[in-house]
């Protein structure tokens, strides 16, 4: 139920109402238009027994089967349901049908009486017409319309929940616009700290009289970094391969700055499929890491670990705790990583924190498109 809005809820409930009002109506005009008939509530409740039936199997198709091929595209499981519970409710409709009562085959032999010739005897070759002592059919004209009704009703329900559902996906989809354009000017801000960039020139500079190729190929990561930036930001996926290939440039550059005491362990899928991920998704947190979980004077480590699995990325973050951060607060926060989370994979993803006393953990899964 959590992906029902209040307003197909609000459906149901009108609909279900009207029909269980009509009987109470339909015998109250009756009432009224011929003072011989009385208000009995015996016929509504009997009506209203069949439509409870109808109303249970309705909860049950709402709540149970229709999500399985709206939400969860089980089509296997749900039509095999759906073909189960016709078969019973054929069942209880033949059951609970009353039985037909069986006349009396007439006599042989009819004298005329008074001048009236007997009735003529009935077609045998007509197909409509049945003997009075045959059993009546298996499945009468009544069952097979009560079958119908509830194919009808299945049908309706499946068609509401496809129409809310394109409705919310096509308002997450504008909400999802709206915020990737209120955030391509803020990528250039967070996503990588400014003083990331500052700290790594001033890595570069010292390289120059020391190592000037290392520093010459530190420039040219670093430029591949910007521009990875500035025209990969704004989209709505990137490939795999070239976020994975970021992340790395960026672990490396950030070990320009660390002595020995820090130790970072990068663990990133040697081959990566054709799909595509979220542009910068997983930076914010290994920024993280690096503000908070770096200390000039003991020792501290990093460990960033990339995984695939049927179709989705697992993604772990550990990191000592410095006590305090090292560099100013900057980036995007928690809350707003999540909200970005939601508007990009709804429910289908998991994140769980571990903030204990000497280790932060991150561990997030997401799907792959």
């Amino acid at each position: 139920m959590k992906h029902q809005s209040r307003q197909e809820n609000l459906i149901y409930l009108v609909v279900w109402g009207l029909l269980f009002a009509a009987p109470l109506l339909s015998l109250y005009v009756r009432t009224v238009n011929d003072p011989t008939l009385t208000f009995d509530w015996t016929e509504v409740f009997l009506v209203w027994r069949k439509f409870a039936v109808f109303l249970l199997l309705f909860v049950v198709h709402n709540v149970f089967l229709a999500p399985l091929l709206v939400h969860q595209n089980r089509r296997t499981l749900y039509f095999s349901i759906v073909a189960v519970v016709l078969v019973g409710f054929t069942i209880y409709q033949c059951s609970s049908r009353p039985d037909r009562p069986r006349g009396h085959r007439p006599p042989s032999h009819i004298v005329e009486v008074e001048g009236h010739r007997p009735p003529p005897p009935p077609d045998k070759h007509r197909p409509d017409m049945h003997h009075p002592d045959m059993p009546p059919p298996i499945v009468g004209e009544h069952d097979i319309l009560a079958i119908v009704v509830l194919l009808l009703m299945f049908g309706a329900n499946l068609g509401t929940k496809y129409y809310f559902r394109s409705r919310r996906d096509r308002q997450k989809l504008l909400n999802l616009e709206k915020q990737n354009l209120e955030q391509q000017l803020e990528y250039l801000r967070y996503q990588i700290n400014p003083h990331f960039f500052m700290n790594t020139l001033n890595n570069i500079h010292a390289l120059v009289d020391i190592d000037p190729a290392k520093a010459q190929e530190t420039i040219v990561e670093l430029s591949k970094m910007m521009r990875f930036v500035l025209y990969e930001g704004d989209k709505h996926g990137v490939p795999l391969t070239r976020e994975l290939e970021f992340i790395r440039t960026y672990v490396n550059l950030m070990q320009l700055r660390y002595t020995d005491k820090v130790r970072i362990d990068l663990d990133l899928p040697a081959e990566a499929p054709d799909k595509t991920i979220p542009p910068l998704i997983l930076i914010p947190f290994i920024e993280n890491a690096f503000k908070h979980g770096v200390s000039y004077k003991q020792e501290s480590f990093i460990e960033v670990k990339i995984s695939l699995d049927d179709e989705r990325l697992r993604f772990s973050c550990r990191n000592s705790k410095a006590g305090i951060s090292n560099e100013e607060k900057g980036g995007v926060g928690l809350a707003n990583v999540r909200k970005r989370l939601n508007l990009l994979f709804d429910h289908d993803y998991t994140l769980r924190i571990q903030d204990n006393p000497d280790v932060y953990t991150v561990e997030l899964t997401i799907p792959l498109s």
